[in-house]
This record gives C-alpha cells, structure tokens and sequence, in this order.
C-alpha cells in the first residue's frame, strides 16, 4: 500500500511538474509589445479585432494597446521606445522624420481617407461654404488632410476660400460644430450617425472621388533600429494583422461587437455604416502606397526647408512582400 502511495504521489508530482513547466514555456513564448492608437474609431478596428480575437496570441504576442490621442505624442513615444509600434498615418510619420525621428512604416491597412465633409444643414453647396470655417484636430493630421482634400474636391482652394482652424478631437469639433465656431468639419463614415440633434448634411465624401485618394491612413510604424532587431516580431504582428483584416470581412456581426465596444457606442446605424465602409477600405495586401506617401513627402518637405527625404527613406514593407510571395496571405483568404 504504502509503495503504491508513493508511486501514485510522484506520478502526480511527475505531472504537475510537465503542466507547470508547459505554462511557462507557452508564457514565455508570448512575447510583450506595446501598441499605440490614437483614436476609438472603426478605422482601427483591424487592432482590437485581433486583439480581441486571439491572433496576436496565435502568432506569440502578448500585446498590449495603449491609447494615446495625438499620433505625435504616438511617435515621441515610439521614438523613445516607451511603446514599440504605432498605428500613424503617412503624413505624421513624414512629418516627425523630416523633424529627425528615425521611423519606417512596414504596412498600410488602409492605403486611403476615409472622410466625409460634415456640415450644417443650411450649407447646401460649394458656394455657401465659402468664407466659412471647418475644424480639424490639428495642422498636419489625418483631419488635416481630409480637410484640405474634400476643400479641393468641391472646387474651392484651402485656407484661401474656406478657413481651417484647429479645434480638437472628435468631442471638440462637435462641441464647436454645436456653438457655430465652425460650419463643417471632416469625419470618419458613419460618425455623424452619433450627432443627435445636430441637424447636419454630408456636402462631399472621399467615396465620391472617381479615383480612390491615395493616402497612407491605418499603418504599423516603428523605429528602423526596432525593426532591425526585432523583425521577426514584426513579421507574426504583420501576420496576425493580416488574419484580422480577413476576420474584418468575414465575420460582421462579431467585428461590429468590437467596434461597439471600443468606440463605446451601439447605435445600429453608426456600427451598420461603419463596418460596411471598413470591409471596402482595408487592403487584403497591406502594402504602403508609394503615391500616398510621396504626397505626404511632398507636404512635410514643404514645412522644413532645405530637409531631403524619400519613400524608401520612411518605408520598408519587405515584411508584406515576403508574406505575399510566400502564399500566407492567399492561405489567410482561402
């Protein structure tokens, strides 16, 4: 009896020992990174459906996403190494390498602007807009951009003809939308389905264009040193980002309970829009587009005079090319 006691208890032993040492080599396995995104809205929704579908977990990465508001404070914060990767658009990660930062985009998801021109119901056309002022977050943002973009689309020159001031996130342009500060302001599809009692109309849409605006919006940005050091965490990111894109188009009504719970909303209409527009914006390949980002150049080059910078200089997408060649990505959309 007492043989078979101790048989059994090292038995036991034997085994919670293998169960033990199994757990932490899974939890070693999953390597810690910092993500940061700067905004709630379902644009970013390719970086909590993988989150909260396990792919970042599939590919070993415990990660951990981390709202930062301002996309430059998101490249300060990469730059100092505080956080290991940001979700920028083009025209910031231009703007902070013509400043001196050393980062790389290593892939777009969404290679366009997906904005509308929010404005008040008593603007009915391009003429009545002008002289009147539309509000953006901030000088050099996607907003920015948008802004400039959807000016241009109605015939009416930037700044010249329809004034740009600065106002703030999403909660400060509809506060100074409200109060009449501004007239108009750009915003992501769908958004406006949120501005109870804001009688409103969309006066044009980048979905308007004959030919999709080419701009770097949604992409994974680091540090060329990160990159160098860590590609091999960057390429299982790249891949658990591609998995989730095609979760993105493949299961609705489970993306659109993630987009309901980080944007903190459940309006039918908003989540509705929002997702639709979502599986036509995301690339199945995440390249970054080089017209885009040559415009972006072009506009931070235009603010530091005498500065030199190229698209091989911020982008380094090899990662995507190399998953593309390899057939993952077609494997992904079977």
């Amino acid at each position: 009896m007492t043989k078979w006691f101790n048989r059994a208890v090292l038995l036991t032993l034997s085994i919670l020992t293998v169960t033990m040492l199994a757990v932490a080599t899974v939890a070693q396995a999953q390597e810690r990174i910092k993500i940061a995104y700067s905004s709630a809205d379902a644009s970013n929704t390719v970086w909590f459906t993988a989150l909260d579908s396990g792919l970042y977990r599939k590919h070993g990465l415990d990660v951990e996403l981390v709202f930062i508001q301002s996309s430059t404070t998101s490249v300060s914060s990469v730059v100092a190494g505080d956080i290991q990767v940001a979700n920028t658009s083009g025209g910031a990660v231009a703007s902070a390498i013509v400043g001196g930062a050393t980062l790389v985009m290593t892939a777009c998801y969404i290679n366009t602007l997906p904005y509308e021109l929010v404005v008040q119901e008593t603007v009915k056309s391009a003429e009545e807009l002008k002289g009147k002022s539309v509000g953006i977050s901030r000088v050099g943002s996607a907003s920015d951009v948008a802004a400039r973009v959807l000016i241009r689309g109605l015939g009416l020159e930037p700044v010249k003809d329809v004034p740009i001031i600065q106002v703030g996130g999403p909660t400060e342009r509809a506060a100074a939308f409200r109060t009449g500060r501004i007239v108009g302001f750009p915003s992501p599809p769908g958004t406006i389905h949120l501005a109870k009692g804001m009688p409103h109309r969309i006066l044009i849409s980048t979905a308007d264009f004959q030919k999709r605006f080419e701009f770097p919006y949604i992409c994974s940005t680091t540090t060329k040193s990160y990159l160098s050091t860590h590609r091999d965490t960057m390429r299982r990111l790249t891949m658990a980002l591609i998995e989730s894109t095609h979760f993105l188009k493949t299961r609705k009504e489970e993306t659109k309970k993630f987009i309901a719970k980080y944007t903190r909303q459940n309006n039918p209409q908003y989540l509705e829009a929002s997702y639709m527009a979502n599986v036509k914006l995301h690339d199945r390949v995440p390249l970054v587009t080089r017209e885009g980002t040559e415009v972006q150049i072009k506009e931070a080059l235009s603010r530091k005079p005498g500065a030199t910078l190229r698209f091989e200089d911020m982008v380094d997408d090899s990662i995507v090319r190399e998953l593309e060649k390899s057939g993952f990505i077609d494997k992904v959309y079977k």
